[in-house]
């Protein structure tokens, strides 16, 4: 029975579509940008959606660093 099972590393056996949920991350960012559009006369609001969009965005920045050193797949 074992011999029949291939090796493989932990971190290969994790689950999940990763380009799936980066795509769908940067979708959230776009969105949270577009919010700002609209019939609101305070700004405050603007400001939340736009860090919100940059921590993100900082977040896929950070995730494409380490999958190109090699630490995350």
């Amino acid at each position: 029975m074992a011999e029949d099972e291939p090796v493989v590393a932990p971190d290969q056996l994790r689950e999940g579509h990763p380009k799936l949920w980066r795509g769908l991350a940067v979708v959230s960012a776009l969105s949270l940008v577009v919010m700002a559009v609209g019939n609101h006369e305070g700004h405050v609001e603007d400001l939340f959606l736009f860090v919100g969009a940059a921590i993100i965005l900082v977040m896929l920045g950070w995730d494409a660093v380490q999958r190109r050193y090699g630490v995350k797949r």
